[in-house]
Protein backbone atom coordinates (compact mmCIF):
# COMPACT_ATOMS: atom_id res chain seq x y z
CA UNK A 1 0.00 0.00 0.00
CA UNK A 2 1.60 3.18 -1.44
CA UNK A 3 0.50 6.09 0.49
CA UNK A 4 1.54 8.99 -2.11
CA UNK A 5 0.43 12.59 -3.24
CA UNK A 6 0.38 14.03 -6.69
CA UNK A 7 2.21 16.88 -5.74
CA UNK A 8 4.69 14.97 -3.57
CA UNK A 9 8.51 16.06 -4.56
CA UNK A 10 9.82 12.95 -2.74
CA UNK A 11 7.29 10.76 -4.39
CA UNK A 12 8.63 12.03 -7.88
CA UNK A 13 12.15 11.26 -6.34
CA UNK A 14 11.40 7.77 -5.25
CA UNK A 15 9.98 6.41 -9.00
CA UNK A 16 13.99 5.14 -10.49
CA UNK A 17 13.66 3.30 -7.39
CA UNK A 18 9.76 2.28 -7.80
CA UNK A 19 9.72 1.42 -11.29
CA UNK A 20 12.81 -1.04 -10.84
CA UNK A 21 11.11 -2.83 -8.06
CA UNK A 22 7.94 -3.15 -10.62
CA UNK A 23 10.63 -4.86 -13.16
CA UNK A 24 12.32 -7.46 -10.18
CA UNK A 25 9.28 -7.58 -8.59
CA UNK A 26 6.02 -7.22 -10.25
CA UNK A 27 5.73 -10.90 -9.74
CA UNK A 28 5.75 -10.67 -5.76
CA UNK A 29 3.98 -7.40 -5.35
CA UNK A 30 0.90 -5.83 -6.27
CA UNK A 31 1.05 -1.78 -5.46
CA UNK A 32 -2.21 -0.24 -4.12
CA UNK A 33 -1.82 3.48 -4.34
CA UNK A 34 -3.77 5.43 -2.04
CA UNK A 35 -3.81 9.06 -1.57
CA UNK A 36 -2.45 11.32 1.40
CA UNK A 37 -3.76 14.51 0.51
CA UNK A 38 -0.16 16.80 0.96
CA UNK A 39 -2.09 20.27 0.59
CA UNK A 40 -5.68 20.61 1.43
CA UNK A 41 -5.19 24.70 1.11
CA UNK A 42 -2.90 27.54 2.24
CA UNK A 43 -3.87 27.34 5.82
CA UNK A 44 -1.11 24.84 5.76
CA UNK A 45 2.12 25.39 7.45
CA UNK A 46 4.72 22.44 7.81
CA UNK A 47 8.28 22.53 7.93
CA UNK A 48 8.82 26.02 7.16
CA UNK A 49 6.58 25.79 3.84
CA UNK A 50 3.72 28.51 4.32
CA UNK A 51 3.04 29.52 1.00
CA UNK A 52 3.46 28.93 -2.81
CA UNK A 53 7.24 30.89 -3.17
CA UNK A 54 8.43 28.34 -0.50
CA UNK A 55 7.48 25.66 -2.52
CA UNK A 56 9.49 26.89 -5.21
CA UNK A 57 12.96 27.16 -3.83
CA UNK A 58 11.82 23.64 -1.93
CA UNK A 59 11.40 21.90 -5.34
CA UNK A 60 14.87 23.40 -6.65
CA UNK A 61 16.61 22.25 -3.70
CA UNK A 62 14.75 18.40 -3.92
CA UNK A 63 15.26 18.15 -7.75
CA UNK A 64 19.36 18.47 -6.73
CA UNK A 65 19.03 16.07 -3.65
CA UNK A 66 17.22 13.41 -5.90
CA UNK A 67 18.51 13.91 -9.42
CA UNK A 68 15.18 14.19 -10.78
CA UNK A 69 14.01 17.27 -12.38
CA UNK A 70 11.61 19.52 -10.76
CA UNK A 71 11.34 23.37 -12.04
CA UNK A 72 9.91 25.12 -9.08
CA UNK A 73 9.27 28.27 -10.98
CA UNK A 74 5.67 26.39 -10.94
CA UNK A 75 4.82 27.85 -7.37
CA UNK A 76 5.62 31.33 -8.90
CA UNK A 77 4.17 31.31 -11.66
CA UNK A 78 0.93 29.47 -11.47
CA UNK A 79 0.43 28.29 -8.03
CA UNK A 80 -1.14 25.10 -7.14
CA UNK A 81 -3.68 26.06 -4.52
CA UNK A 82 -4.52 22.43 -2.99
CA UNK A 83 -2.97 19.03 -4.30
CA UNK A 84 -6.86 17.46 -3.56
CA UNK A 85 -7.95 17.90 -7.61
CA UNK A 86 -5.31 16.13 -8.96
CA UNK A 87 -6.19 13.26 -6.13
CA UNK A 88 -9.41 12.69 -6.64
CA UNK A 89 -8.44 13.26 -10.68
CA UNK A 90 -6.25 9.71 -9.64
CA UNK A 91 -9.37 7.96 -8.09
CA UNK A 92 -11.50 8.80 -11.03
CA UNK A 93 -9.35 7.06 -13.01
CA UNK A 94 -8.63 4.18 -10.80
CA UNK A 95 -12.74 3.44 -11.37
CA UNK A 96 -12.10 3.08 -15.14
CA UNK A 97 -8.63 1.30 -15.49
CA UNK A 98 -6.04 0.56 -12.21
CA UNK A 99 -2.90 0.13 -14.85
CA UNK A 100 -4.07 3.65 -17.06
CA UNK A 101 -4.54 5.56 -13.47
CA UNK A 102 -0.70 4.22 -12.65
CA UNK A 103 0.22 6.24 -16.13
CA UNK A 104 -1.84 8.92 -15.14
CA UNK A 105 -0.36 9.96 -12.01
CA UNK A 106 2.92 10.07 -14.20
CA UNK A 107 1.50 12.16 -16.20
CA UNK A 108 0.42 14.50 -13.99
CA UNK A 109 3.71 14.37 -12.29
CA UNK A 110 5.77 15.05 -15.50
CA UNK A 111 3.13 18.06 -16.38
CA UNK A 112 3.64 19.51 -12.96
CA UNK A 113 6.92 18.93 -12.40
CA UNK A 114 8.80 19.63 -15.76
CA UNK A 115 6.24 21.36 -17.77
CA UNK A 116 5.21 23.78 -15.06
CA UNK A 117 1.32 22.87 -15.27
CA UNK A 118 -0.65 23.64 -12.66
CA UNK A 119 -3.13 20.31 -11.87
CA UNK A 120 -5.37 21.75 -9.96
CA UNK A 121 -6.93 23.04 -12.80
CA UNK A 122 -9.61 20.87 -14.46
CA UNK A 123 -8.10 21.48 -18.30
CA UNK A 124 -4.92 20.43 -17.10
CA UNK A 125 -6.41 17.67 -15.53
CA UNK A 126 -7.68 16.94 -18.51
CA UNK A 127 -5.64 17.04 -20.86
CA UNK A 128 -3.33 14.61 -18.63
CA UNK A 129 -6.07 11.86 -18.97
CA UNK A 130 -6.74 12.39 -22.71
CA UNK A 131 -2.84 11.75 -23.13
CA UNK A 132 -2.89 8.55 -22.04
CA UNK A 133 -6.00 7.33 -22.96
CA UNK A 134 -8.78 7.85 -20.50
CA UNK A 135 -12.79 9.11 -21.44
CA UNK A 136 -12.38 12.48 -20.18
CA UNK A 137 -16.30 13.01 -19.63
CA UNK A 138 -16.86 9.75 -17.70
CA UNK A 139 -13.84 11.07 -15.50
CA UNK A 140 -15.32 14.18 -14.93
CA UNK A 141 -18.25 12.15 -14.24
CA UNK A 142 -16.43 10.16 -10.95
CA UNK A 143 -14.64 13.38 -10.40
CA UNK A 144 -17.38 15.21 -9.45
CA UNK A 145 -19.38 12.15 -8.19
CA UNK A 146 -17.61 8.66 -6.54
CA UNK A 147 -13.48 9.32 -6.48
CA UNK A 148 -14.61 11.97 -3.71
CA UNK A 149 -15.89 9.22 -1.94
CA UNK A 150 -12.71 7.24 -1.96
CA UNK A 151 -10.14 10.05 -1.59
CA UNK A 152 -12.11 10.76 2.10
CA UNK A 153 -11.31 7.35 2.41
CA UNK A 154 -7.83 6.70 1.40
CA UNK A 155 -7.21 9.71 4.20
CA UNK A 156 -9.60 8.17 6.64
CA UNK A 157 -6.99 5.10 6.78
CA UNK A 158 -3.88 6.95 6.38
CA UNK A 159 -5.21 8.75 9.54
CA UNK A 160 -6.20 5.11 10.81
CA UNK A 161 -2.85 4.04 9.99
CA UNK A 162 -0.60 6.87 10.95
CA UNK A 163 1.23 8.20 8.08
CA UNK A 164 2.60 11.58 8.41
CA UNK A 165 4.10 12.01 5.60
CA UNK A 166 5.26 11.06 2.05
CA UNK A 167 6.29 8.61 0.49
CA UNK A 168 5.13 6.11 2.77
CA UNK A 169 5.18 2.43 1.60
CA UNK A 170 3.03 -0.67 3.60
CA UNK A 171 4.54 -3.88 2.53
CA UNK A 172 1.84 -6.51 3.83
CA UNK A 173 1.77 -10.39 3.30
CA UNK A 174 -1.71 -12.70 2.90
CA UNK A 175 -1.13 -13.31 6.58
CA UNK A 176 -1.17 -9.97 8.06
CA UNK A 177 2.47 -9.22 8.56
CA UNK A 178 3.73 -5.41 7.72
CA UNK A 179 7.32 -4.14 6.87
CA UNK A 180 7.12 -0.64 6.91
CA UNK A 181 9.17 1.90 4.53
CA UNK A 182 8.93 5.45 5.23
CA UNK A 183 10.36 8.47 3.10
CA UNK A 184 12.72 8.38 -0.02
CA UNK A 185 15.14 5.40 0.31
CA UNK A 186 17.58 3.58 -1.79
CA UNK A 187 16.21 1.03 -3.44
CA UNK A 188 17.73 -2.27 -1.25
CA UNK A 189 15.37 -0.87 1.48
CA UNK A 190 12.27 -1.90 -0.65
CA UNK A 191 13.99 -5.32 -1.57
CA UNK A 192 14.32 -6.19 1.87
CA UNK A 193 11.14 -5.14 2.76
CA UNK A 194 9.56 -7.45 0.20
CA UNK A 195 12.10 -10.57 1.17
CA UNK A 196 11.38 -10.20 4.91
CA UNK A 197 7.90 -11.06 4.57
CA UNK A 198 8.70 -13.06 1.33
CA UNK A 199 12.14 -14.94 2.00
CA UNK A 200 11.13 -16.92 -1.30
CA UNK A 201 10.22 -14.31 -3.74
CA UNK A 202 12.34 -14.62 -7.02
CA UNK A 203 13.75 -11.63 -8.42
CA UNK A 204 12.52 -11.33 -12.12
CA UNK A 205 15.33 -10.57 -14.67
CA UNK A 206 14.91 -7.94 -17.55
CA UNK A 207 16.54 -6.63 -20.51
CA UNK A 208 18.55 -3.40 -19.57
CA UNK A 209 19.23 -2.30 -23.10
CA UNK A 210 17.16 1.01 -24.09
CA UNK A 211 14.69 -0.50 -26.59
CA UNK A 212 13.47 -2.62 -23.84
CA UNK A 213 13.11 -0.06 -21.25
CA UNK A 214 11.52 2.50 -23.28
CA UNK A 215 9.39 0.00 -24.34
CA UNK A 216 8.16 -0.56 -20.85
CA UNK A 217 8.15 3.38 -19.70
CA UNK A 218 8.05 5.39 -22.57
CA UNK A 219 9.48 8.39 -20.66
CA UNK A 220 12.86 8.63 -18.89
CA UNK A 221 15.24 10.81 -16.69
CA UNK A 222 19.07 9.91 -16.87
CA UNK A 223 18.62 8.98 -12.88
CA UNK A 224 15.96 6.24 -14.09
CA UNK A 225 18.02 5.01 -16.55
CA UNK A 226 21.01 4.70 -14.42
CA UNK A 227 18.72 2.86 -11.97
CA UNK A 228 17.31 0.33 -14.43
CA UNK A 229 19.98 -0.21 -16.69
CA UNK A 230 22.77 -0.35 -14.66
CA UNK A 231 24.21 2.11 -16.60
CA UNK A 232 26.67 4.16 -14.63
CA UNK A 233 24.90 8.24 -13.70
CA UNK A 234 27.90 9.76 -14.74
CA UNK A 235 27.42 8.08 -18.39
CA UNK A 236 23.13 7.57 -18.32
CA UNK A 237 22.90 11.35 -20.10
CA UNK A 238 25.74 10.92 -22.60
CA UNK A 239 23.68 7.26 -23.83
CA UNK A 240 20.00 9.13 -23.90
CA UNK A 241 21.81 12.57 -25.55
CA UNK A 242 23.14 10.42 -28.17
CA UNK A 243 20.08 8.79 -28.83
CA UNK A 244 18.17 11.89 -28.97
CA UNK A 245 20.34 12.61 -31.55
CA UNK A 246 20.05 10.15 -33.61
CA UNK A 247 16.03 10.37 -33.35
CA UNK A 248 15.30 8.08 -30.87
CA UNK A 249 14.62 9.86 -28.34
CA UNK A 250 12.99 13.25 -27.85
CA UNK A 251 14.69 15.36 -25.36
CA UNK A 252 12.85 18.24 -23.02
CA UNK A 253 14.87 19.97 -20.85
CA UNK A 254 14.53 22.06 -17.57
CA UNK A 255 16.53 24.77 -15.54
CA UNK A 256 17.21 21.49 -13.20
CA UNK A 257 17.76 18.31 -15.60
CA UNK A 258 16.17 16.61 -18.44
CA UNK A 259 13.28 14.13 -19.23
CA UNK A 260 13.47 11.54 -22.49
CA UNK A 261 10.67 10.31 -24.26
CA UNK A 262 10.76 7.05 -27.14
CA UNK A 263 10.07 8.95 -30.25
CA UNK A 264 6.95 6.96 -31.69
Amino acid sequence: MYYTDPICSSCWGIEPQLRKLKLEYGNAVEIDYRMGGLLPDWNYNSGGISGPSDVASHWDEVSVHYDMPIDGDLWLEDPMDSSYPSSIAFKAAQLQDKEKAVLYMREMRELMFLKKKNMAKWENLAMAADNVGLDVAQLKTDFDGQAKTLFEADLKLGRKLGVRGFPTIFFVDEAGNQETVYGTRPYAFYEMAILKLNPNATKSEYRKNWESLFSIYPSLTAKEYSELSGTPRTESEAVLNQLSKTGNLEKFSTKNGSIWTLVK
